[in-house]
């Protein structure tokens, strides 16, 4: 799930992105890695040992499934968070991100602690801490951070920072390190010290996702695979439509759902909500407390949609995404209860305007929706989603395409 808490890089302003440099190779990789790279010679007064970058994600469909071990189909996003880095060898871990002002955070390895760090800081000092608690031999570093991944927007600033982090310090310390056991650490400063308690969805994708594809990913297993997403194949285009209210997953409401589900999961003698088939869905509704009827119903039936999305996916039917996104939509928005008056009305404007599907993503409580649509109405669902808002008095939505990219990667 989304764990956009805060201001992941320093930043709560939120613009209009198109898809941009950051995670495909050519000059425009290069030209972002460079100036980096010359602002961490400027603020630091040497050269950084290299530049990396981990990519923010949508989740295309399986919301809230991670934590019961479920399925999931996220793709990495264009938008990135770049981390130019120099190793230390006297324990000393400063931190300065470009969306931050000018100020350096200064902190010891030896003494991170959860709950010692606040703001954004806590994300990259989170993963340097998860790496040493590992029993990994890691040590300081002078860290530089710039980003193009739009915060509290369910988009996944925060795993973008920690998973840049990660790749840098794996290769700074030669740690050797698999992509799934990166995203541990990376989930692991999440929950054990951010202090929320997400899935790994989050970190898998930006670290594991391919360009041109979508990640089909057991949560469980972490075992995953590239399924082909060719938009301009079928002529359409995925809108990510930032409504502009800001989510907060630490505030109680996200461990509350995830509490519940595991409750739910215990009274059925189950490992995770996961291991019950969807069969013996009606069955183990009626066994149930009236409060966990509605979450089991939406993990079961989500788990569903994946399999269902990865399939015609696979198929090439990219169209036949669109009814399981509104689906989708309905189920978060009814039996989780996790969507808002913004969400709910981009998504009923997106679909009246020719959207092929539309729904929320990334853990609600605000943030973004996507909308599936004809490449050549993208324009006109933008805009239609704008006039509802203004219409509403809502904040203007800022609106991006989501173009399927790479995960987290050396720049230079």
């Amino acid at each position: 799930m989304s764990t956009d808490r805060d201001t992941a890089t320093g930043s709560d302003r939120h613009t209009e992105h198109a898809p941009g440099p950051g995670t495909g190779t050519g000059t425009g990789t290069d030209q972002a890695a460079a100036r980096s790279a010359r602002a961490f010679g400027a603020l630091y007064g040497v050269p950084p040992d290299g530049v990396w970058s981990a990519p923010g994600r949508v989740n295309v469909i399986g919301e809230h499934t991670d934590y019961n071990d479920g399925f999931a189909l996220p793709m990495a996003l264009p938008q990135t968070t770049r981390v130019a880095a120099r190793r230390r060898d006297d324990g000393v871990l400063r931190l300065h991100s470009a969306l931050d002002g000018g100020r350096v955070t200064e902190l010891r390895v030896a003494d991170l602690t959860p709950g010692a760090v606040t703001g954004w800081a806590r994300y990259p000092a989170g993963t340097v801490w998860a790496l040493a608690e590992a029993g990994h031999p890691v040590g300081g570093a002078d860290l530089h951070i710039d980003s193009t991944v739009p915060t509290g927007a369910g988009l996944s600033s925060s795993a973008a920072l920690e998973c840049a982090v990660a790749v840098a310090y794996d290769d700074l310390y030669g740690l050797g390190l698999s992509r799934p056991a990166l995203a541990r650490i990376a989930q692991r400063a999440e929950n054990g010290f951010a202090g929320v308690p997400c899935g790994i969805m989050d970190q898998m994708a930006s670290l594991c996702c391919a360009e041109g594809a979508a990640l089909h990913l057991d949560s469980r297993t972490l075992e995953h695979h590239q399924v082909p997403f060719d938009l301009a194949a079928h002529d359409l285009a995925l809108l990510v439509l930032d409504t502009r209210v800001q989510h907060d997953l630490g505030d109680g409401a996200y461990a509350a759902l995830r509490a519940g589900c595991e409750r739910a999961a215990g009274l059925l003698g189950l490992p995770a909500l996961r291991d019950l088939p969807a069969d013996r869905l009606r069955e183990a509704l009626g066994a149930l407390p009236a409060e966990a009827v509605p979450l089991v119903r939406h993990v079961v039936t989500e788990n569903a949609r994946v399999t269902e999305a990865a399939a015609r996916l696979a198929a090439g039917d990219t169209p036949a995404l669109g009814p399981l996104l509104t689906a989708g939509h309905a189920s978060l928005r009814d039996d989780f209860r996790v969507s808002c008056a913004e969400t709910d009305l981009a998504v009923d404007a997106a679909l009246a305007a020719g959207a092929l599907g539309a729904r929320m993503t990334g853990g609600g409580f605000g943030g973004s929706v996507i909308a599936l649509v004809p490449a050549a109405l993208a324009d006109p669902v933008a805009a239609a989603v704008t006039a509802a808002f203004t219409r509403a008095g809502h904040h203007r939505p800022s609106v991006l395409t989501a173009v399927p990219s790479r995960g987290a990667a050396r720049l230079c």
